[in-house]
């Protein structure tokens, strides 16, 4: 039978630094017998002195323990793949970090030690990090994770685009910020952090909001792109940017339990509108402020763009180009897909049209304020029902938003349960539909419209009123 032996990281120096090893094998033992003979400075890691399999080496069949099946016995098909799964001992060892090397000093020596000895980074591979830059758009629950890890892993210049201040609320995700930094503005705070984790690095800042007119400059100066943003506008902005460039760009997205991350790159894989050619509807997808985040998951799905950037400047492993990483923290499971770049693709197809950068507000459906349809400011609105005006509240939030805040008087009824509770509604009252922000709701407003009500939208939702009407109120 023809078997496939993955080698782990910490066993391929003895196995040719071979990642897997096509073996010939019945069983279980005949294979791993068979990959110890092929290579003899394995035997030791693999086998104890009578030629028992080592307790402290486990082995897989596909996902099956073979502790749980016959052991060394367990009969194997034909493409069977076999999973060496040793102990590792991690943690630190110690006099590390005293060897001596050109182009580092002492101190970056010692710090970037646990790199120097592996042989995919070393010496060379450090340096190289060095001098290299990454821009990173966005410090928030993506940014934060992406920022601290590639300081600390030592890129030479990291630029930071973001024009926001920290809120009580980032502190759940955002761990570059600590409560005492709220109110300031995120890349200030952000920078001191960095340059904490590592003074030998320099952190460049541009406040600025990322638009058609500063894109491609601003882009142009750094080797690889992170894209740590939470709206469709920059999203797009950012892919076109860096295919007109040529730029990699290492994307991730997240919403409640479930993130994605993928590498596009114009000419080596597809870029994001091969995958997603348009974005949706204005409102339609909520973002992480309306349909929430578990805390931990921007570390994970950022912390992987980290290591995709990092394997980029090193020029080191298969890269997520042309496929797209999908993680379910719930489930805890990932899965990955195929990308294929389209050959219709107005960006990066055989026929481009796309040559310049765009409109992304208007692209994105943002910009047609005639779109939206009537609106009410939250003063108008707080006038009118102290005026006793005959008006229907319809909040189309979810439950859990719900139990946060709302507006007295209102009934909830979510976006998704709107067409199918149409009739609750009284159709000779003028209803005001309000969400957070007011995305969702002016679509509310919209269906509801559609079916013959006479509605309007809340502008700017329930964050309008808290600022204008009542400051008392609960934000989120």
């Amino acid at each position: 039978m023809n078997v496939r032996v993955l080698i782990p990281t910490p066993l391929r120096p003895y196995a040719g630094d071979a990642a897997a090893v096509e073996v010939a094998g019945g069983t279980v033992g005949d294979a791993l017998r068979e990959l110890a003979s092929r290579f003899p400075e394995l035997r030791r890691h693999l086998f104890a002195e009578d030629g028992r399999l080592r307790s402290f080496v486990n082995v897989y069949v596909g996902d099956e323990d073979i502790r749980s099946l016959q052991g060394e016995a367990t009969p194997l098909s034909d493409g069977a793949e076999l999973s060496i799964v040793p102990s590792i001992a991690g943690g630190s060892a110690p006099g590390a970090g005293q060897a001596g090397g050109a182009g580092l000093s002492r101190r970056e020596i010692l710090r970037y030690s646990r790199h120097l000895i592996l042989p995919e980074v070393g010496m060379e591979g450090q340096k190289k990090l060095k001098a290299s830059s990454v821009l990173v758009i966005g410090t928030g629950g993506l940014g934060a994770p992406l920022g601290l890890y590639l300081a600390a892993a030592g890129v030479g210049r990291i630029g930071l685009v973001d024009f926001d201040t920290v809120e009580f609320s980032n502190l759940q995700r955002q761990v570059a910020f600590g409560t005492s930094d709220v109110g300031r503005p995120k890349l200030e705070a952000a920078r001191e952090r960095l340059e904490d984790i590592n003074p030998d690095i320099t952190i460049e800042t541009h406040e600025t909001r990322l638009d058609s007119g500063n894109a491609l400059d601003l882009l142009s100066r750094y080797d690889v792109i992170v894209d740590g943003t939470d709206n469709f506008p920059t999203r797009y902005l950012v892919n076109d940017a860096c295919a007109l460039l040529g730029k990699p760009n290492v994307y991730g997205s997240i919403f409640r339990f479930e993130g994605q991350a993928s590498v596009f790159w114009a000419g080596r894989g597809p870029c994001y509108r091969c995958l997603y050619p348009e974005p949706p509807p204005p409102g339609l997808v909520p973002s992480c402020a309306e349909g929430g985040v578990l805390g931990v998951l921007p570390g994970i799905v950022g912390s992987i763009q980290a290591a995709e950037a990092l394997k980029i400047l090193l020029g080191r492993g298969s890269l997520l180009v042309g496929r797209l990483l999908l993680f379910d923290a719930l489930e805890m499971r990932f899965r990955e897909l195929k990308l294929r770049r389209d050959a219709r693709c107005p960006l990066c197809g055989e026929n481009p049209t796309i040559r310049e950068l765009v409109d992304y507000e208007e692209f994105c459906g943002l910009g047609r304020a005639e779109a939206a349809g009537p609106e009410i400011t939250a003063r108008e609105l707080k006038e009118r029902l102290e005026a006793g005006a005959p008006l229907t509240l319809v909040d189309v939030r979810t439950p859990q938003e719900w139990e946060i805040s709302r507006l007295e008087g209102a009934r909830l009824i979510p976006m998704h349960e709107l067409p199918a509770r149409m009739a609750e509604l009284d159709s000779t009252k003028e209803i005001v539909a309000y969400c957070k922000v007011g995305l969702r709701s002016a679509q509310a407003a919209a269906v509801l419209r559609a079916a013959g009500f006479n509605a309007r939208n809340l502008q700017g939702g329930l964050d309008s009123w808290a600022r204008e009407v009542d400051p008392s109120m609960a934000l989120y």
